[in-house]
């Protein structure tokens, strides 16, 4: 029971994340300029570099992509589990 829940909330935490981005990139100028830099930093940096260490670079990018992926879920999840604990403390208080 505990791997079919922890499946099927992985895949509302994934489709959830995928759409609060949709909508960054829809309405939130900020974002999508420091989006904008960060990429243009990244291709700079890649010309810069001599071709031995562009490698480590892009391993680097796609660690960094896993971390921040891992923190998203794990935030999402936390505040899951913060909203249905409010959930219950109010239902008690309210009985």
């Amino acid at each position: 029971m505990h791997n079919s829940l922890e499946i099927l909330l992985d895949s509302l935490i994934r489709n959830r994340i995928e759409s609060l981005y949709g909508e960054l990139i829809k309405n939130n100028s900020s974002y999508n300029q420091f989006s904008s830099e960060r990429n243009l930093y990244f291709k700079q940096l890649h010309k810069l570099l001599p071709e031995d260490i562009q490698k480590t670079l892009f391993l680097y990018d796609d660690a960094d992509l896993s971390v921040q992926a891992i923190l998203e879920r794990e935030i999402y999840l936390q505040g899951f589990k913060d909203a249905l604990h409010l959930h219950n403390e109010l239902s008690v208080s309210f009985d």
